[in-house]
Order: C-alpha cells, then structure tokens, then sequence
C-alpha cells in the first residue's frame, strides 16, 4: 500500500507556483492576486478561507479577504460580486460556501466573471470542462489528478466509481475520470443515496473516489484487493481527545488501508491538494490576463 501524500505533493506545487511567481517578478511583472468573500461567521468556512490566505502569502500572491456580516442581503453580495468583476488588480476570486439561507448560491456563482471563477463552479467553466475544453477544473477534482498523476496511478480502461454526486466534486469527477487523456479514459459509474446494492459496484472498482460526508462510510469488505481508494471525506468526530473532535474521512482507513495499492489519508490527502489547486487556478488566471494584455 502507497500513501497518495496530498501534504507532500501540495507542498511541492506551492514550490513550484512560488517560482513562477518570482520570475514575474523579476520581469517586473504584477503578481497574481486572489480574492475571497466570506458571508458570516461559520467556523469551518473561517479557518478554510484564513488557510488559503496563508497559502497566498507563502507562494508570493496578494490575497484580499472580505468578510460580510451573516445578515446581508442577497443584492448587496451580487453588488460585492460586480465591484470584484470589474476591479482589475484582481485576477480571480471566490465566494465560500455555504452561504446563509436568505441567498441564493446558484444566482451568486451565475454573477461571478467566469475569467476570476478560479473555483471553477461557474456554469460556463464547468461546461467547458465537460467538453474537455480549457479552463478552470473545480479545485478538489483537480487536485485529485494531480494526485493521480504525479503517483502514476494508471485509470485508463480501469473502473472508477464515485460516491457522492455533488456539483464540487462526484460530478466533475465523474466527467473527468471518463474523459480522454491521463489521468482518464477509465469507465466510470456515478453511485448516490439511492444506488441499490452499493457494495457490489464498489467490489469491483478498481479506483473508488469517495465524497460523501459520511464517517467510515467505506468498510474493507466493501473495497477489493489492490484498488486506489481516494477519500475527499471531511467530518468532525466527537471524541476525548484536547480538541474534543477528530478529523474523520468517509473510509474506515485502518482496515480498507490494508487492501488498497494507494489510498489517500485524511487529513492530509485531498484537503491540502484543494489549497493548492486552487492557487494553480488564480496562477492561471494572471498568466491568461497577460496574453490578453
């Protein structure tokens, strides 16, 4: 069994963007500036927004962080959206989900400049994606290939099975495990809350991709020998320790770790991979600014 180490690869993108950076820097040239909103004070979506502002400086990037109370309207965050679309000092930005119930998601990722969307949710970018077009791939997914790629897992002609159809991450994953080129061209099924029989399709996946939420959800005897096991699940556990929770993922890692030929740990697999992603993305962004420019 081989750890698909999501810290380690994370790392060593972020090396690789802090280079780029200094050469546009040495250029003279500006340095990519990413952007994120938060609306409201939830715990999770704080610490996460803070670790990808940390993540901006580390690599060289400018970051602006804008809070919004919990009580704004659905108008004046679609005003925020537009200042954002037309200011030209940023590159791209993201809006942190979930937003408070008086908002509609759907109308705020709509608003968003599909050239900043470097969350890569906006419909026109998912499009493109599901058409093997260039553009913005949803950082999670993203960050998936790359895990696949820079370990070598081999997935054409290989069965993948994604649990969890979710627009961030089952259902692009499922597009881009099936599409052509490496890492894909592997035959996918999309399983959910009413597959029948979920444990016989995941005994014979060879590569199972696992986003559901669900604490321990994927038990050994559901997973057949040798098969890549990619956990994106995060859940907090209650238990005795300091902190009083644990992070969980949605595999019973202890025992399905000894079947598998890669798995991805949690924390430290796909959590730090979305980071990194999503800092390539705003990279991408700049530099596309720049042939236009």
């Amino acid at each position: 069994m081989q750890l698909l180490d999501g810290k380690k690869v994370s790392d060593d993108i972020k090396n690789e963007i802090t280079a780029e950076v200094q050469k546009m820097k040495e250029k003279g040239e500006k340095v990519p500036h990413l952007a994120a909103v938060i609306v409201g004070n939830d715990g999770a979506s704080l610490t996460y927004v803070g670790s990808k502002v940390k993540a901006c400086e580390r690599v060289g990037f400018e970051s602006t962080l804008i809070k919004m109370p919990s009580t704004t309207s659905e108008t004046e965050l679609l005003k925020k959206i537009q200042q954002l679309n037309e200011d030209d000092t940023i590159d791209g930005f993201i809006v942190q989900l979930p937003l408070p119930d008086q908002i509609d998601t759907q109308k705020v990722l709509m608003a968003i400049d599909p050239k900043k969307d470097v969350d890569g949710f906006h419909p026109e970018n998912f499009g493109k994606m599901a058409l093997d077009m260039s553009t913005f791939i949803p950082a999670t997914p993203f960050g998936i290939l790359e895990l696949l790629e820079r370990y070598g897992v081999e997935t054409k002609g290989k069965h993948t099975v994604v649990i969890g159809r979710s627009h961030i991450v089952g259902r692009p994953m499922s597009i881009l495990m099936g599409r052509k080129g490496f890492p894909g061209n592997s035959t996918v099924t999309l399983t959910h809350s009413y597959t029948k029989n979920i444990a016989q399709i995941t005994t014979q996946a060879d590569i199972i991709i696992t986003a559901l939420g669900v604490p321990n959800y994927l038990k050994a005897e559901m997973v057949k020998d040798d098969a890549v096991v990619i956990d994106v699940g995060i859940t907090r556990v209650n238990d005795d320790s300091e902190k009083g929770y644990r992070i969980t993922g949605d595999v019973d890692f202890e025992f399905v770790s000894k079947k598998a030929s890669f798995i991805t740990p949690v924390p430290g697999g796909v959590g730090p991979m979305t980071i990194a992603m999503l800092l390539k993305n705003t990279l991408l962004a700049r530099e596309q600014k720049l042939l236009k420019d």
